[in-house]
Protein backbone atom coordinates (compact mmCIF):
# COMPACT_ATOMS: atom_id res chain seq x y z
CA UNK A 1 0.00 0.00 0.00
CA UNK A 2 2.98 2.09 0.40
CA UNK A 3 2.90 3.57 -3.18
CA UNK A 4 -0.72 3.96 -3.04
CA UNK A 5 -0.48 5.62 0.41
CA UNK A 6 2.90 8.13 -1.19
CA UNK A 7 0.45 9.25 -4.00
CA UNK A 8 -2.07 10.10 -1.95
CA UNK A 9 -0.10 12.17 0.41
CA UNK A 10 1.55 13.87 -2.10
CA UNK A 11 -1.37 14.56 -4.69
CA UNK A 12 -4.40 14.84 -2.01
CA UNK A 13 -3.57 15.83 1.58
CA UNK A 14 -0.66 17.63 1.28
CA UNK A 15 -2.49 20.03 -1.54
CA UNK A 16 -5.92 20.38 0.87
CA UNK A 17 -3.59 21.21 4.02
CA UNK A 18 -1.59 23.87 2.23
CA UNK A 19 -4.96 25.11 0.04
CA UNK A 20 -5.65 25.28 4.10
CA UNK A 21 -2.80 27.33 5.12
CA UNK A 22 -3.25 29.60 1.94
CA UNK A 23 -6.79 30.73 2.71
CA UNK A 24 -5.36 32.94 5.48
CA UNK A 25 -2.77 34.36 3.45
CA UNK A 26 -2.58 37.10 0.33
CA UNK A 27 -0.19 35.16 -2.22
CA UNK A 28 0.72 35.97 -5.84
CA UNK A 29 3.28 33.31 -6.63
CA UNK A 30 5.60 36.00 -6.99
CA UNK A 31 6.51 37.43 -3.31
CA UNK A 32 6.00 34.49 -0.21
CA UNK A 33 2.46 34.01 1.48
CA UNK A 34 1.78 36.87 3.71
CA UNK A 35 -0.53 35.96 6.92
CA UNK A 36 -3.62 38.29 6.97
CA UNK A 37 -6.18 36.12 8.93
CA UNK A 38 -9.48 36.27 8.25
CA UNK A 39 -9.43 39.12 5.78
CA UNK A 40 -10.09 36.69 2.61
CA UNK A 41 -13.09 35.20 3.89
CA UNK A 42 -14.44 38.85 5.02
CA UNK A 43 -14.23 39.77 1.84
CA UNK A 44 -16.09 36.82 0.66
CA UNK A 45 -18.59 37.63 2.70
CA UNK A 46 -19.01 41.24 0.50
CA UNK A 47 -18.21 39.59 -2.78
CA UNK A 48 -21.09 39.37 -5.00
CA UNK A 49 -19.50 37.83 -7.88
CA UNK A 50 -18.54 34.79 -5.47
CA UNK A 51 -22.41 34.47 -4.11
CA UNK A 52 -24.07 34.90 -7.73
CA UNK A 53 -21.58 31.86 -8.75
CA UNK A 54 -22.89 29.63 -5.72
CA UNK A 55 -26.47 30.61 -6.62
CA UNK A 56 -25.64 29.27 -9.89
CA UNK A 57 -24.08 26.27 -8.19
CA UNK A 58 -26.89 25.48 -6.10
CA UNK A 59 -29.74 25.80 -8.87
CA UNK A 60 -27.21 22.61 -10.77
CA UNK A 61 -28.47 20.48 -7.72
CA UNK A 62 -31.73 20.39 -10.08
CA UNK A 63 -29.76 17.93 -12.02
CA UNK A 64 -29.55 15.95 -8.87
CA UNK A 65 -33.12 14.22 -8.84
CA UNK A 66 -33.53 13.96 -12.43
CA UNK A 67 -30.27 12.11 -13.19
CA UNK A 68 -31.22 9.71 -10.45
CA UNK A 69 -34.81 8.82 -11.64
CA UNK A 70 -33.21 8.64 -15.36
CA UNK A 71 -30.40 6.40 -14.43
CA UNK A 72 -32.70 4.20 -12.02
CA UNK A 73 -34.60 3.90 -15.40
CA UNK A 74 -32.47 3.03 -18.05
CA UNK A 75 -31.07 0.72 -15.69
CA UNK A 76 -34.25 -1.25 -15.04
CA UNK A 77 -34.65 -1.38 -18.63
CA UNK A 78 -31.30 -2.50 -19.69
CA UNK A 79 -31.70 -5.36 -16.33
CA UNK A 80 -33.40 -7.43 -19.31
CA UNK A 81 -31.83 -10.65 -20.45
CA UNK A 82 -32.69 -9.70 -23.46
CA UNK A 83 -30.56 -10.34 -26.70
CA UNK A 84 -27.58 -7.55 -27.29
CA UNK A 85 -28.03 -6.18 -24.51
CA UNK A 86 -24.25 -5.84 -23.72
CA UNK A 87 -24.57 -3.45 -26.66
CA UNK A 88 -27.24 -1.15 -24.92
CA UNK A 89 -25.07 -1.21 -21.47
CA UNK A 90 -22.13 -0.22 -23.49
CA UNK A 91 -23.56 2.47 -25.69
CA UNK A 92 -25.22 4.28 -22.53
CA UNK A 93 -21.67 3.92 -20.91
CA UNK A 94 -19.85 5.13 -24.09
CA UNK A 95 -20.91 9.05 -22.79
CA UNK A 96 -18.83 8.80 -19.51
CA UNK A 97 -15.88 7.70 -20.40
CA UNK A 98 -15.75 10.40 -23.06
CA UNK A 99 -12.90 13.19 -22.72
CA UNK A 100 -15.76 16.64 -21.60
CA UNK A 101 -13.59 18.44 -23.91
CA UNK A 102 -14.82 16.42 -26.92
CA UNK A 103 -18.35 16.07 -25.25
CA UNK A 104 -18.47 20.07 -24.36
CA UNK A 105 -17.38 21.13 -27.91
CA UNK A 106 -19.60 18.62 -29.36
CA UNK A 107 -22.66 20.15 -28.03
CA UNK A 108 -21.53 23.35 -28.40
CA UNK A 109 -21.61 23.00 -31.75
CA UNK A 110 -25.06 21.68 -31.39
CA UNK A 111 -26.27 24.61 -29.48
CA UNK A 112 -25.06 27.37 -32.31
CA UNK A 113 -27.69 28.84 -34.05
CA UNK A 114 -27.16 27.15 -36.94
CA UNK A 115 -27.08 23.57 -34.91
CA UNK A 116 -28.96 20.74 -34.80
CA UNK A 117 -30.56 21.25 -31.87
CA UNK A 118 -31.62 24.88 -32.93
CA UNK A 119 -33.12 23.79 -35.82
CA UNK A 120 -35.26 21.31 -33.80
CA UNK A 121 -36.50 23.95 -31.33
CA UNK A 122 -37.22 26.58 -34.17
CA UNK A 123 -39.35 24.56 -36.22
CA UNK A 124 -40.96 23.04 -32.75
CA UNK A 125 -41.97 26.71 -32.65
CA UNK A 126 -40.26 26.46 -29.36
CA UNK A 127 -37.38 29.18 -30.13
CA UNK A 128 -36.61 31.88 -32.25
CA UNK A 129 -34.03 31.57 -34.99
CA UNK A 130 -31.66 34.26 -34.09
CA UNK A 131 -31.04 32.94 -30.35
CA UNK A 132 -28.72 29.93 -29.37
CA UNK A 133 -29.38 28.45 -26.35
CA UNK A 134 -25.87 29.19 -25.20
CA UNK A 135 -25.80 32.36 -25.97
CA UNK A 136 -29.45 33.77 -24.15
CA UNK A 137 -28.53 34.33 -19.97
CA UNK A 138 -32.06 32.53 -19.59
CA UNK A 139 -31.29 29.11 -20.91
CA UNK A 140 -27.54 28.85 -20.39
CA UNK A 141 -27.20 27.25 -17.67
CA UNK A 142 -29.91 24.73 -18.30
CA UNK A 143 -28.24 23.60 -21.48
CA UNK A 144 -25.12 22.87 -19.51
CA UNK A 145 -27.27 20.91 -17.63
CA UNK A 146 -28.45 19.33 -19.87
CA UNK A 147 -25.03 17.93 -21.03
CA UNK A 148 -24.61 17.05 -17.53
CA UNK A 149 -27.25 14.81 -17.34
CA UNK A 150 -26.66 13.38 -20.78
CA UNK A 151 -23.03 12.26 -19.66
CA UNK A 152 -23.69 11.00 -16.25
CA UNK A 153 -26.76 8.92 -16.98
CA UNK A 154 -24.25 6.33 -17.92
CA UNK A 155 -22.14 5.91 -14.88
CA UNK A 156 -25.17 6.15 -12.17
CA UNK A 157 -26.95 3.55 -14.68
CA UNK A 158 -24.00 1.00 -14.18
CA UNK A 159 -24.36 1.23 -9.91
CA UNK A 160 -27.97 0.86 -10.46
CA UNK A 161 -27.02 -1.82 -12.16
CA UNK A 162 -25.02 -3.48 -9.83
CA UNK A 163 -27.72 -2.97 -6.94
CA UNK A 164 -30.75 -4.33 -9.39
CA UNK A 165 -29.09 -7.51 -9.75
CA UNK A 166 -27.65 -7.83 -5.56
CA UNK A 167 -31.26 -7.87 -4.95
CA UNK A 168 -32.60 -11.04 -4.80
CA UNK A 169 -34.77 -12.52 -7.55
CA UNK A 170 -36.68 -14.58 -4.88
CA UNK A 171 -38.02 -11.70 -2.80
CA UNK A 172 -40.08 -9.99 -6.07
CA UNK A 173 -40.76 -13.98 -7.08
CA UNK A 174 -42.64 -14.14 -4.00
CA UNK A 175 -44.13 -10.35 -4.10
CA UNK A 176 -46.29 -11.76 -7.78
CA UNK A 177 -47.23 -14.64 -6.16
CA UNK A 178 -49.28 -12.66 -3.13
CA UNK A 179 -50.76 -10.52 -6.25
CA UNK A 180 -47.92 -7.62 -5.84
CA UNK A 181 -48.37 -5.65 -9.49
CA UNK A 182 -45.58 -4.31 -11.15
CA UNK A 183 -45.56 -1.03 -9.26
CA UNK A 184 -45.88 -2.59 -5.94
CA UNK A 185 -42.91 -4.64 -6.34
CA UNK A 186 -40.95 -1.68 -7.61
CA UNK A 187 -41.86 0.41 -4.89
CA UNK A 188 -41.86 -1.87 -1.58
CA UNK A 189 -38.98 -4.24 -3.11
CA UNK A 190 -36.84 -2.69 -5.54
CA UNK A 191 -36.49 0.44 -3.96
CA UNK A 192 -36.18 -0.57 -0.64
CA UNK A 193 -33.51 -3.30 -2.27
CA UNK A 194 -31.99 0.03 -3.67
CA UNK A 195 -31.53 2.57 -0.65
CA UNK A 196 -27.60 1.87 -0.22
CA UNK A 197 -26.98 2.85 -4.04
CA UNK A 198 -29.05 5.95 -3.83
CA UNK A 199 -27.64 7.03 -1.01
CA UNK A 200 -23.97 6.42 -2.64
CA UNK A 201 -25.42 8.01 -6.25
CA UNK A 202 -27.17 10.77 -4.48
CA UNK A 203 -23.93 11.86 -2.52
CA UNK A 204 -21.99 11.88 -5.53
CA UNK A 205 -24.14 13.60 -7.90
CA UNK A 206 -24.68 16.76 -5.39
CA UNK A 207 -21.24 16.96 -4.60
CA UNK A 208 -20.55 17.20 -8.27
CA UNK A 209 -23.20 19.30 -8.67
CA UNK A 210 -21.78 21.56 -6.57
CA UNK A 211 -18.49 21.95 -7.49
CA UNK A 212 -19.52 21.72 -11.56
CA UNK A 213 -16.78 23.88 -13.70
CA UNK A 214 -15.39 21.49 -16.27
CA UNK A 215 -18.53 22.32 -18.08
CA UNK A 216 -18.48 25.66 -17.55
CA UNK A 217 -15.06 26.32 -18.76
CA UNK A 218 -14.99 24.07 -22.17
CA UNK A 219 -18.94 25.35 -23.04
CA UNK A 220 -19.51 29.24 -21.40
CA UNK A 221 -16.42 30.37 -19.40
CA UNK A 222 -19.16 31.60 -17.05
CA UNK A 223 -21.05 33.60 -19.79
CA UNK A 224 -23.27 34.94 -21.34
CA UNK A 225 -23.51 37.90 -18.73
CA UNK A 226 -22.07 35.46 -15.79
CA UNK A 227 -25.36 33.59 -15.83
CA UNK A 228 -23.33 29.94 -16.20
CA UNK A 229 -20.45 31.31 -13.60
CA UNK A 230 -20.46 28.70 -10.90
CA UNK A 231 -18.72 28.94 -7.63
CA UNK A 232 -15.98 26.84 -8.31
CA UNK A 233 -15.34 28.76 -12.24
CA UNK A 234 -14.95 32.15 -9.61
CA UNK A 235 -12.33 30.14 -7.48
CA UNK A 236 -9.95 29.39 -11.09
CA UNK A 237 -10.73 32.44 -11.98
CA UNK A 238 -9.53 34.11 -9.20
CA UNK A 239 -6.12 31.45 -8.99
CA UNK A 240 -5.46 31.79 -12.46
CA UNK A 241 -6.33 35.10 -13.63
CA UNK A 242 -6.45 37.26 -10.99
CA UNK A 243 -3.51 35.37 -9.15
CA UNK A 244 -5.07 36.13 -5.93
CA UNK A 245 -4.14 31.98 -4.75
CA UNK A 246 -4.91 32.70 -0.58
CA UNK A 247 -8.20 34.15 -1.71
CA UNK A 248 -8.84 31.34 -4.44
CA UNK A 249 -8.46 28.97 -1.68
CA UNK A 250 -10.56 30.64 0.81
CA UNK A 251 -13.59 30.44 -1.87
CA UNK A 252 -12.49 27.16 -2.18
CA UNK A 253 -12.99 26.54 1.50
CA UNK A 254 -16.24 27.38 1.55
CA UNK A 255 -17.12 25.97 -1.40
CA UNK A 256 -16.14 22.28 0.30
CA UNK A 257 -18.23 23.39 3.50
CA UNK A 258 -21.29 24.41 1.18
CA UNK A 259 -20.58 20.91 -0.25
CA UNK A 260 -20.33 19.11 3.21
CA UNK A 261 -23.53 20.45 4.13
CA UNK A 262 -25.32 19.46 1.55
CA UNK A 263 -24.04 16.20 1.68
CA UNK A 264 -25.15 15.64 5.11
CA UNK A 265 -28.47 16.76 4.13
CA UNK A 266 -28.68 14.36 1.58
CA UNK A 267 -27.23 11.42 3.32
CA UNK A 268 -30.24 12.21 6.21
CA UNK A 269 -32.73 12.68 3.51
CA UNK A 270 -31.90 9.39 2.11
CA UNK A 271 -31.78 7.24 5.25
CA UNK A 272 -35.32 8.28 6.22
CA UNK A 273 -34.20 11.53 8.57
CA UNK A 274 -31.97 9.44 11.16
CA UNK A 275 -27.64 8.48 10.58
CA UNK A 276 -27.24 5.30 12.48
CA UNK A 277 -23.81 5.72 14.28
Amino acid sequence: MLPFLALLLLYHTWPVLFGTYLAFTEYNIISPPQFVGLKNFRELLGDAQFWSGVQNSLKYLLVVPVIQLLSIAVAMLVNRPLRSIGFFRTAYYVPVVTSFAVVGLIWTWMYQQSGPVNWVLTHLGLMQRDRSLLGNPASALYAVMFVTLWKGVGYYMVLYLAGLQSIGRELEEAAVIDGATRWQVFVNVTLPGLRPTILVCSLLSTISAVKVFEEIFVMTQGGPVGSTYTALFFTYAKAFQDFRYGYAAAAGIVIAVISLAFGIVNFRLTRGGRVDA
